[in-house]
């Protein structure tokens, strides 16, 4: 099945959880702790980013206190994330207007991971995505980029712009973008201005290895 072969990890990791948003937390702290003791500090707010949607999606849609499992899995030049639930019911990628902000929790998990998808499970189902772990290269970022902003782009204009617009429409895209993450941000109980200054000192960090 694509995005979901069996392949041998690297490194595994199994944490179980409460569908609640206290335990949420919890949650992200652990896989946090986790990443940095497999040596991966670069790719920890990313990550903490998508096990806060993959697991507030959990309480959402399946129910607080439903038992699920976060698995995080070190192959090769990825880093795979999945959250198996007992629910067969199985979330879509919906347009979402621009009032509404929970609805956009899977166009950011497509915008933020590499490769995403659901599938279902003899117990349920697992929703998994998966982050580059070279996501350092200045030329990878730039990338995912351009085709997340093309791609939001779409959603908000019905269509992308062509030509000498095409810049300054991903550039407008990419204002609008940011704004919606401090949305999302703010309405999982982080401190907006607390991730702008982690998302700048994570670029320039990066910036001067390059």
């Amino acid at each position: 099945m694509p995005g979901y072969d069996v392949i041998e990890p690297r490194l595994r990791c199994v944490l179980p959880f409460e569908a609640a948003p206290a335990e949420v937390r919890l949650l992200r702290r652990a896989a946090s702790k986790q990443l940095s003791q497999w040596g991966m500090p670069v790719v920890v707010d990313e990550a903490e980013l998508l096990v806060t949607e993959l697991a507030t999606n959990v309480v959402k849609h399946v129910g607080e206190g439903a038992s699920a499992t976060l698995i995080l899995e070190w192959k090769g030049e990825r880093l795979r994330l999945e959250v198996h639930d007992k629910s067969q019911s199985l979330p879509s990628l919906k347009s979402a207007g621009c009032d509404d902000v929970c609805g956009r929790g899977l166009h950011l998990l497509a915008s933020l991971a590499v490769d995403w998808g659901t599938v279902l499970t003899a117990a349920g189902k697992a929703v998994w995505c998966e982050i580059s772990i070279s996501s350092g290269s200045a030329c990878q970022r730039i990338e995912r980029a351009v085709a997340a902003l093309e791609n939001y782009q779409s959603v908000d204009r019905g269509n992308a712009l062509q030509g000498r617009r095409r810049d300054a429409g991903l550039a407008e895209s990419a204002v609008a973008l940011i704004a919606d993450l401090l949305h999302w941000t703010a309405a999982r109980g982080h401190d907006p201005d607390d991730v702008l200054d982690r998302a700048q000192m994570h670029y320039e960090a990066e910036a001067d290895v390059a």
